[in-house]
């Protein structure tokens, strides 16, 4: 049961205690959710944004991202204010939360927010249904590894509705604020740098108990900003060097442009944390340049030389 855990029986109780979930593990469950699970962690959304920017819809994937870092931000903030302690360790499949707060769940958050975005702009059914089975394995994978309880991850759900809802009003295509920034991505890119100091110092300070659990620190939401960041200004030199995108590039084309775009992300994400162990850089510091270094190519530098092979029309 979570430290807060109220009396037995109780509302609380149910909300916090994790004894349901054990015998609900079986051997080959478990590597279902534990994949599940790893479409909620960094590896996979390095690749699965950039790919659909480079072989679906642009626009699209940027709200996406968009939508993505500002539920990140809503989510590390909310964790650190509550510093809510995980379940025990002993039950837990999942060693990748490092003690990290639990509410709310991130993972839920961000699934709900992104899958049910992403089915409501392409708005077809099977979409729909194929998004919200995604949205649902990945919040309960995290009670099923025993990483957070019920109450994390319907906070997290609710959280995720509230800015689905919200983002949908700023998004609306009549309104003067959308109007003006579609297509501008530089004007995007200021309001993203400005933002950053406003988080910093909006951050909630630590609180030293016993019962609380890790304090993470802006740190990891800030990264994500600063990838926003490096996708914007990446998105506005590929606006203005391929303002219309030609018809789709063949099957072949299309893989081609998978491996190495995701190859050479990879090889460069590695090759800047290299860079920055080896001169002392502290670990924020190269965090923050890398991201925004990944996401510049993401939507810049890969595009143009996608192109420059002649795989991106």
């Amino acid at each position: 049961m979570d430290g807060d855990g109220a009396g037995p029986g109780g509302m609380d109780s149910w909300l916090v205690a994790m004894d349901w979930v054990l015998p609900l593990r079986r051997d080959w469950a478990t590597p279902i959710a534990l994949g599940f699970t790893w479409l909620g962690y960094t590896p996979f959304f390095l690749m699965f944004l950039p790919l659909g920017y480079w072989l679906w819809d642009r626009a699209v994937f940027t709200r996406l991202a968009v939508l993505v870092t500002l539920t990140a931000v809503l989510n590390g903030w909310l964790k650190d204010f509550w510093q809510d302690p995980r379940p025990g360790t002993a039950i837990a499949l999942d060693g990748r939360v490092s003690g990290s707060p639990g509410r709310p769940s991130g993972h839920t958050q961000v699934a709900v927010a992104m899958w049910l975005w992403l089915a409501y702009e392409v708005g077809r059914p099977w979409v729909w249904a194929l998004c919200l089975v995604l949205a649902a394995g990945v919040s309960f994978s995290r009670l099923y590894l025993g990483v957070h309880d019920v109450d994390d991850v319907l906070i997290g759900a609710a959280l995720a509705l509230a800015t689905l809802a919200v983002f949908a009003w700023m998004t609306r295509p009549h309104t003067t604020t959308a109007r003006a920034l579609r297509g501008a991505p530089v004007a995007q890119l200021m309001i993203v740098l400005a933002l950053v100091p406003v988080v910093w110092a909006l951050w909630p300070t630590a609180v030293v108990a016993a019962d609380r659990a890790v304090h993470a620190g802006p740190a990891p939401t800030l990264t994500v900003m600063f990838l926003l960041a490096g996708w914007l200004a990446g998105m506005a030199m590929d606006m203005r060097l391929a303002p219309v995108r030609a018809g789709s590039a063949r099957w072949w084309q299309r893989c081609l442009i998978a491996i190495l775009g995701v190859t050479v992300l990879f090889m460069l994400r590695w090759a800047i944390e290299r860079t920055g162990a080896a001169m002392g850089v502290p670990d924020p510091v190269t965090g923050f340049v890398g991201a925004a270094i990944l996401g510049f190519y993401m939507t810049g530098l890969a595009p143009l030389g996608l192109r420059a092979v002649r795989l991106m029309r």
